[in-house]
């Protein structure tokens, strides 16, 4: 199973720094996954416009076909101005809708506030929906408050919940399997 952790900011280094957590925990089941870490900042984006594939620089045809080809993500999102960022939106709007139909995804964001949590549920979420992705119920948001001033993860209860939505992904991927 190839699982896909994906960073979708071009900025900071939080979502990064909960990707690399998640990835220790995935290595911790008793499973043999395959695990690729994107970080967006990494590649030359273009405007998604409609065009077809073959027509998007190397990096973006990169994107898209390791999209595609992963059975499984962890997306990992900062919440800019009430919203996901336009990167992460970017790549999305470049994915086949049967893409990632029926594969489990689980989702990891941070936030300036507390209730920025809400743009989960109102953008990232419906979106994963109409792909028709098996979108693990507990999510993980972050504030700034739980990291250190480097950007390292230090509440206790956000590596317990991000352990948790763990192992939630990994039945998640055990379920996909049958459909």
């Amino acid at each position: 199973m190839k699982i896909l952790l994906l960073n979708g900011t071009i900025v900071g280094t939080k979502t990064k720094s909960l990707l690399d957590e998640i990835q220790t925990y995935i290595s911790k089941l008793d499973k043999e996954y395959d695990t690729t870490l994107i970080d967006l900042k990494d590649f030359d984006m273009q405007f998604i416009d409609g065009r077809p594939v073959d027509q998007y620089n190397d990096d973006m045809q990169k994107l898209i076909h390791k999209m595609e080809g992963a059975d499984a993500y962890v997306i990992a999102t900062p919440i800019f101005q009430g919203s996901i960022p336009g990167t992460l939106k970017n790549l999305l709007d470049a994915i086949s809708p049967l893409a990632m139909r029926y594969k489990p995804v689980s989702i990891v964001a941070n936030g300036g506030t507390l209730q920025h949590h809400l743009v989960v549920e109102s953008q990232l979420k419906p979106i994963l929906d109409y792909f028709r992705c098996l979108v693990t119920p507990n999510y993980v948001y972050t504030h700034t408050n739980h990291f250190s001033a480097e950007g390292e993860l230090i509440d206790e209860d956000v590596h317990h919940r991000l352990e948790e939505m763990t192992k939630v992904f990994d039945q998640y991927i055990q379920t996909s399997k049958e459909i």
